[in-house]
């Protein structure tokens, strides 16, 4: 067994008994996350009715004597496991329930996050990644920022890797080719129905044949389809799961908070762009005071930029209008005031 000389990096999970937490939990164990020299001190944290199925958790991480898992505790309490954490999965949410209207979601949300932001700003490292997975991941992550106001800004994000490892996949599916060969899919705006899956920037390596790169859209050759089923595929994909299986998507969501955590801790290859949602600073004119899905680099730092100069069609612009909107009125419903909306509504 090899020694690790690193430092072991604090990692908590919130949600700890739910399925993509229990499943992000074993990656980040064996190494997926951080890679497999780095150590990991791992805490999960969950509410007080689900600490016994926590706890079943624990033992199974326990039993699966992982080299790189230094230690591993289950706790209610936000100073256990936020005390010097240096990443934080915020996985756990309160789901919709029947009845419920996105704005009494929002709604419920808003004190969870409320009190993980506050806790985060008292205990967790002064540099802590943080992405939120937990929907409305976008506006939840606001929630959290706004309620830790001596963190910077850069520490947090929201998860939009699982759409754009959605749009690869149906892009990839449709061409048959290697998902390995898609690359800078782009996703703008918010993790919801109203998303926009962006394959202007993107292209295919080795297609149509090796030693060849084509631009997406050349490569699909159907802008009817791009524009219209592969647009609505990727932006209603989770509905599609839940509907198949009865069950939110677990597995596909953990992997890609574990894409998007490894690619902010190791950075993004050269030429590499991923989608991360992050808080707003004016880019492409989508309004300060959001948390909205950009095309972004990453050096191995963790210094996030997002890629500037992309030329936005007409079309492409209401999109990215219609997803602002609705992150708008998100904030509207979650923090107060609202904010005048931009530009018209998309027609799709």
């Amino acid at each position: 067994m090899p020694a690790y000389t690193k430092k072991p990096i604090k990692v908590c999970v919130t949600g700890g008994a739910g399925n993509i937490a229990g499943i992000a939990s074993f990656l980040i164990a064996k190494g997926t996350m951080l890679g497999d020299d780095q150590p990991i001190e791992l805490r999960l944290l969950e509410i007080p009715p689900m600490e016994k199925k926590m706890s079943g958790v624990v033992m199974e991480l326990n039993d699966g004597a992982f080299p790189l898992l230094k230690s591993v505790i289950g706790t209610t309490d936000y100073k256990v496991a936020f005390q010097d954490v240096e990443m934080v999965l915020m996985i756990g949410a309160k789901p919709r329930a029947p009845g419920m209207v996105r704005a009494d979601l929002l709604k419920a949300n808003a004190q969870i996050f409320e009190g993980q932001g506050k806790a985060l700003d008292k205990y967790a490292s002064r540099t802590v990644k943080v992405v939120v997975v937990g929907n409305p991941a976008n506006t939840n992550c606001l929630i959290a920022m706004t309620n830790a106001p001596s963190l910077h800004r850069s520490c947090f994000s929201a998860l939009t890797r699982l759409d754009q490892n959605r749009a690869v996949s149906a892009l990839a599916a449709r061409l048959k080719c290697p998902t390995a060969n898609v690359k800078n899919i782009v996703i703008w705006g918010n993790h919801s129905k109203t998303q926009y899956p962006d394959v202007n920037q993107a292209f295919i390596e080795d297609y149509p044949q090796p030693g060849l790169i084509c631009s997406a859209r050349a490569c699909a050759a159907d802008d009817e389809w791009l524009d219209g089923p592969y647009m609505k595929k990727v932006q209603m994909r989770g509905a599609e799961i839940l509907a198949a299986r009865g069950k939110s998507s677990a597995a596909s969501a953990a992997n890609a908070t574990i894409d998007h955590m490894r690619s902010w801790h190791l950075g993004t290859a050269p030429g590499e762009v991923v989608s991360m949602a992050i808080p707003t600073d004016g880019s492409y004119g989508v309004p300060n005071g959001l948390v909205f899905s950009f095309p972004v680099t990453i050096t191995d730092r963790g210094v996030v930029s997002i890629v500037q100069g992309l030329s936005i069609d007409a079309r492409s612009q209401v999109l990215l209008n219609k997803t602002t909107n609705e992150l708008l009125d998100e904030r509207v419903a979650a923090l107060g005031p609202q904010t005048p909306r931009v530009g018209p509504q998309a027609k799709l």
